[in-house]
């Protein structure tokens, strides 16, 4: 199964305005959680030129809670970097649109005397994990996140002077039987103050790149395949530059391409959305797999009905690395861990406020943070159980 290739990926910033828009949406996620663990929230968000609009469904004090929302809007953003004309934290107008969760869709999610607490929704969800990296992410995106989380520290830090939040990365890299052998290109395009040049942003970024990737998978790499703002100037960016959408960005938020995606985004999402929280299991499942050596990549697809609260299938799929039957693995998963949605939200810690971290650099391969209940889907507990069947 394995062979030669190139494989790129991209990742963008916290500043992209359709990460805006997410971090924005988890922020309401956390905000009514925090209140209420069991709350249900919706929130999609729109921004635009000095323009954010809230809109979707919530269950819990969604009209009283107007204004401080609308705070903690402002806070984001203030927080992301922005104090332009185009798009500043205090003065951009807030259209507050969010309503109360259909009575429809809470009846089928709600468990009762007859029935197990259902999921939000029908779809499918897709885990992945390899060992491309330690973090057991594919090398592409995970390189391509690095580079943006190093350079929106070095500009909130002050080490990395004249950068705006705005920015997008990709990385190539040539893969040698199923390895990454050397990355062949990069390209990153960041938002600039005035003045400054592709060189000089060039001359700002290189040290983040040397920082962000292996020495030896950077050995090859010509500085004609090194692209740094080739359009020649980024100066106005963000939402004043481009519309922002919440859920646009599912491929940067998962595995940037190398593993399949079902097609429902994250963000903005209560844990009872399967969308979100069985997408977490899935990771949270494959990891582990790798991570005992039962192979060296591994798929997972689980598939649910709205109101149903048992995953209708699970598949698992190793591309051939397996060391022992793919369909063993697929018959013990149920044994270690209840796919039902109340299974994961217990299980994952999901009734807590820690949205707003994932909206930013990826929803994987992030460190567990076990104090604060940050990304417990990248746990590795599973790991000695899972051992045991080889």
């Amino acid at each position: 199964m394995k062979r030669d290739y190139f494989f790129t990926s991209e990742s963008v910033s916290e500043g992209h305005p359709d990460k805006v828009s997410d971090r924005i949406s988890d922020a309401v996620v956390d905000h009514f959680i925090g209140k209420d663990p069991f709350a249900r929230v919706a929130c999609e968000t729109l921004t635009t030129t000095n323009k954010v609009v809230l809109a979707g469904e919530i269950r819990g004090p969604v009209k009283s809670d107007q204004e401080e929302v609308i705070n903690k809007v402002r806070e984001c953003i203030k927080d992301i970097g922005y104090e332009q004309d185009g798009f500043h934290w205090k003065n951009a107008d807030v259209s507050y649109l969010l309503h109360e969760q259909s009575s429809d869709i809470a009846m089928g999610v709600d468990s009762n005397i007859n029935k197990d607490e259902g999921a939000g929704d029908q779809g499918i969800m897709f885990g992945y994990a390899c060992q491309e990296t330690e973090q057991l992410m594919p090398a592409p995106i995970y390189y391509s996140h690095k580079i943006l989380e190093l350079m929106a520290k070095g500009r909130k830090d002050g080490s990395l002077k004249g950068l705006e939040p705005d920015s997008k990365s990709q990385v190539t890299l040539k893969y040698v039987k199923g390895i990454p052998q050397a990355v062949t290109s990069v390209v990153i395009s960041t938002q600039h103050q005035e003045g400054l040049s592709p060189q000089d942003i060039k001359a700002i970024v290189t040290p983040i790149l040397k920082e962000s990737i292996p020495a030896n998978l950077l050995e090859g790499l010509n500085d004609d395949d090194f692209y740094v703002n080739p359009t020649g100037n980024f100066v106005i960016g963000g939402p004043d530059g481009d519309t922002g959408l919440t859920g646009r960005k599912i491929i940067v938020d998962t595995y940037g391409g190398a593993a399949p995606h079902g097609g429902g985004a994250f963000s903005g999402k209560d844990p009872t959305k399967v969308d979100r929280s069985a997408a977490y299991a899935a990771r949270y499942l494959a990891k582990n797999i790798v991570s005992a050596d039962l192979c060296t990549q591994c798929t997972i697809q689980l598939s649910y009905a709205i109101g149903v609260a048992k995953p209708l299938s699970i598949y698992v799929n190793t591309n051939g690395t397996n060391k022992i039957d793919e369909e063993k693995i697929e018959k013990i998963i149920p044994e270690l861990m209840d796919l039902t949605p109340k299974g994961i939200r217990e299980k994952l810690q999901l009734n807590k406020p820690i949205y707003e971290t994932t909206a930013a650099y990826g929803h994987f391969g992030r460190t567990h943070d076990s104090q604060k209940g940050f990304f417990t889907w990248e746990s590795l507990d599973l790991v000695e159980d899972l051992r045991s069947l080889s």
